[in-house]
């Protein structure tokens, strides 16, 4: 990691059934001035937040810097798969990812005891291919995913 990096943290509403697993996800950010930072990973658990989108955040009285709101939005989408045990990649977050490196599609494992895959889709990527693949995956039982932040334009196909 980059040492000018920040944390930032984003409160996090949980559903009835505890979803998300956590009540707030820090996520690592380069600084801009003043109040705006541009975030420099793959959020597992926020929702509407991609790589590389600008938020402001300001510091509580503990020093920690909460978001309070997008300022830009990058282009890039956030996709989150869940790869099944019992499926044909046995549960493997690596072969998950490796299921979309030839899209160009980058991402991160959660770890942390969470079997999960951010995936980060560039704005330039081949959208009709990328849901074409979850869709699939989906249907053969290799996964389940969450469309966390997406275009229209991604929701229309």
């Amino acid at each position: 990691m980059n040492a000018e990096l920040v944390k930032v943290r984003f409160s996090l509403e949980q559903d009835e059934d505890g979803w998300p697993p956590a009540t707030s996800e820090g996520v690592w950010a380069e600084p801009l001035g003043g109040d705006r930072y541009r975030i420099s990973n793959t959020p597992w658990w926020v929702r509407g937040l991609s790589y590389d989108d600008v938020v402001e955040a300001r510091a509580d009285s503990d020093g920690i810097l909460w978001a309070t709101r997008k300022i830009t939005f990058s282009g890039r989408l956030t996709v989150r798969v869940i790869p099944l045990r019992e499926g044909p990649l046995a549960g493997s977050e690596r072969a998950v990812l490796d299921a979309f490196t030839d899209l160009g599609v980058g991402g991160e494992i959660a770890g942390h005891g969470y079997r999960i895959v951010a995936l980060d889709i560039p704005p330039d990527a081949d959208f009709r291919a990328i849901v074409a693949r979850l869709r699939a995956g989906q249907a053969d039982g290799s996964w389940a995913y969450e469309e966390a932040c997406v275009t229209d334009e991604w929701l229309a196909l």
